[in-house]
């Protein structure tokens, strides 16, 4: 069989699968598994063991299910109403006010979390209610909220990092230690846009809320205390070469636990249902992640990736033009499927032709990272829009329109970490002693 036809046929088979309603993780071990069949010398049976279990057996895959359960205890806590309340007097002099809680609360949780939805589930439940009340502009509310979600996918711990790591067999830590610097400016990109929107729009800005004295002020402060202990505990931890990603994420449960239990929040009922929560959700990564697995060593046999890379390179594209055609590629992908899926779909084929044209692993999984955000907030599978739709009441496509401008600048930070590569590799390299 010619590979063109194959890869056709293969991809056609996937989305026909995935259209069927099967689970992602059975879908892509069954076009596999196809693959695998049209060479037949190659045992099927000895391939999906094989690859199955080298995909699972892995030490670096442990900080998965111990970062998602320190975000579901987290989730559990009044964390993000200390948040609201210790970040609140200090933002109301600049233009925007209380807007920018769901970026700055967003970004804080994110160091935290590493769930882009739980980031936005966490945040929005105190912010969205206090800003409507308040008489904030209701699509700034729910569109700044839906974007600034995202940023629990690119500021560390990040869990789509962890699995970029594990498909590409990068470091952790250094992937981790790559995100800040992007998703400071990312953060920062959001905050500028509440800035110039709210000059220009002075008069859908509700009435400044009473003055706050500095001592007020301070006092407030000090709610933030646990939440920044937590963040200097685990991504400290990392960044001074104290403990491995692994390691932190074990600090970071029982810091998370302490915390939970200073708030008089952790019982056994909180307990039970942050650790069955990330159970479910540790075992559906590492159910597509095994699959995902079989897909890549079965694409391995066909010889599609490496033909594909060789046919693009006869091209010699330039670097910006073929991570266009890869952005517009992400974008299209990221509106029928969730940011895992699309990492672990794509590693196989996309990986050889990365390599291929020379890009740094750890720079490309921060722009893949930075890719698979702007899924979270297309329709019609974004999972920030779901969050908020369940909280608003309305429709995805609403909020999706919502969130257009924020769109446009993460499409911007692409373009900016494209052109400046140092943005995401200059805090890696200081680091020589992290693995």
């Amino acid at each position: 069989m010619e590979l063109l036809p194959l890869s056709v046929l293969l991809m056609l088979l996937l989305f026909v699968i995935l259209g069927s309603g099967v689970w992602i993780a059975l879908a892509l071990a069954m076009v596999g598994l196809v693959a695998v069949l049209t060479k037949l010398s190659v045992p099927a049976g000895q391939v999906l063991a094989t690859s199955m279990w080298a995909a699972s057996n892995s030490w670096d895959l442990t900080a998965l299910p111990m970062f998602i359960w320190m975000g579901e205890i987290l989730y559990r806590t009044k964390l993000s109403e200390d948040m609201f309340e210790g970040l609140a007097p200090w933002l109301q002099k600049l233009p925007g006010r209380l807007l920018h809680v769901n970026v700055v609360g967003c970004a804080i949780f994110a160091a935290v979390s590493g769930s882009s939805a739980a980031t936005c589930a966490t945040i929005g439940r105190i912010s969205l209610p206090e800003l409507l009340k308040r008489g904030y502009d209701i699509k700034m509310a729910i569109g700044t909220l839906a974007g600034s979600g995202t940023l629990g996918l690119l500021i560390p711990p990040s869990i789509i990092m962890i699995v970029y790591a594990s498909a590409t067999d990068q470091s952790i830590a250094r992937l981790f230690i790559a995100g800040v610097i992007p998703g400071i400016m990312l953060a920062g990109l959001f905050s500028g846009f509440i800035v110039v929107w709210a000059l220009f729009n002075k008069d859908r800005m509700p009435p400044p809320d009473p003055p706050t004295s500095f001592i007020n002020r301070v006092v407030a402060t000090r709610r933030l205390i646990p939440i920044i202990l937590l963040i200097l505990g685990v991504i400290g931890s990392i960044y001074g070469g104290l403990a491995s990603a692994t390691e932190a994420a074990v600090v970071g449960v029982f810091l998370s636990l302490a915390l939970s239990w200073w708030m008089d929040t952790l019982n056994w009922t909180t307990f039970s249902d942050a650790l069955l929560g990330a159970a479910k959700t540790s075992c559906m990564i590492a159910f597509i992640l095994a699959g995902a697995a079989f897909l890549t060593a079965a694409m391995g046999f066909t010889g599609i990736p490496r033909a594909l890379a060789e046919w693009i390179g006869e091209y010699n594209l330039p670097h910006w033009q073929l991570l266009t055609v890869l952005t517009i590629f992400y974008i299209i992908l990221g509106c029928f499927l969730d940011g895992i899926s699309m990492v672990v779909l794509t590693t196989a084929v996309i990986m050889p032709l990365v390599q291929k044209a020379g890009f740094d692993l750890i720079w490309f999984g921060i722009y893949i990272v930075l890719v698979v955000e702007m899924a979270q907030i297309t329709p019609p599978v974004g999972f920030n829009l779901y969050v908020l739709q369940g909280m608003t009441g309305r429709d995805i496509f609403t909020i999706g329109r919502y969130t257009l401008p924020l769109f446009f600048l993460m499409c911007l930070a692409v373009v900016l970490i494209v052109m400046f590569p140092g943005l995401a590799l200059w805090l890696p390299s200081t680091m020589l002693d992290v693995k």
